[in-house]
């Protein structure tokens, strides 16, 4: 009985979310696929799916739709993780609509603002004429920006705390040689904080004091 109401729960839970994973089930069919490509044709199939300068220039609406398919680290787990334990709870309490449009800002706007900033540095010569071909891709601005998102969910004075960590853990990597991708991954905690409007009106902010509701059905 016990494993059975276990189960029920976990059911209860992801279908509490859907959105989430059937992305995670797209990433773990796109991370499989990968691991069965040569080595030497992987790079070409990704950089031809990333929001690098040269295909956004190209078609940008295909790359940025195919770079949030696909993950280029070539582990899996760790999103099954990362995706269970920020995704979910922000789509569950902000409803699949609203938590998709918090990704597809984050993706999108992060995705063209540090691609902006790139060119920026090649025009300047502080980056490679090559640097436009460079790879950007995977899920990484889309979490980002559901992390932020999520602390209005939390009650005060928790919630604080944990924007202020949130804000940390982005800006720690623009204090010593940022990359543009440590600039997208902050950009997009910024645009998940702007979300505020997504999230009025969306029930009772949790409060860590308090007994977890059971999960929703």
């Amino acid at each position: 009985m016990r494993i059975h109401r276990a189960l029920g729960g976990v059911w209860a839970f992801v279908r509490g979310a859907p959105g989430t994973y059937v992305w995670l089930s797209v990433l773990f069919i796109t991370t499989v696929v990968l691991h069965h490509m040569p080595p030497e044709f992987e790079e070409h199939f990704l950089r031809h799916r990333s929001t690098n300068l040269h295909e956004l220039s190209r078609d940008p609406v295909r790359v940025l739709v195919a770079s949030a398919m696909w993950n280029e680290s070539g582990h899996w787990l760790p999103y099954a993780v990362l995706y269970t334990v920020f995704h979910a709870p922000a789509e569950r309490r902000l409803g699949t609509a609203r938590w998709l449009a918090v990704c597809a800002l984050a993706h999108v706007l992060a995705s063209l603002v540090s691609e902006a900033v790139l060119l920026t540095a090649i025009r300047r010569g502080r980056a490679p004429l090559t640097a436009v071909h460079t790879l950007d891709i995977g899920v990484s601005y889309a979490l980002a920006g559901v992390i932020a998102v999520l602390g209005y969910r939390i009650a005060a004075p928790w919630r604080y705390a944990y924007l202020a960590a949130v804000l940390a853990v982005f800006a720690l990597p623009l204090t010593a040689g940022p990359t543009f991708t440590d600039i997208g991954h902050f950009v997009a905690a910024l645009i998940g904080l702007a979300c505020y409007p997504l999230v009025r009106g969306r029930g009772k902010a949790w409060n860590p004091k308090e007994t977890p509701a059971g999960p929703r059905g």
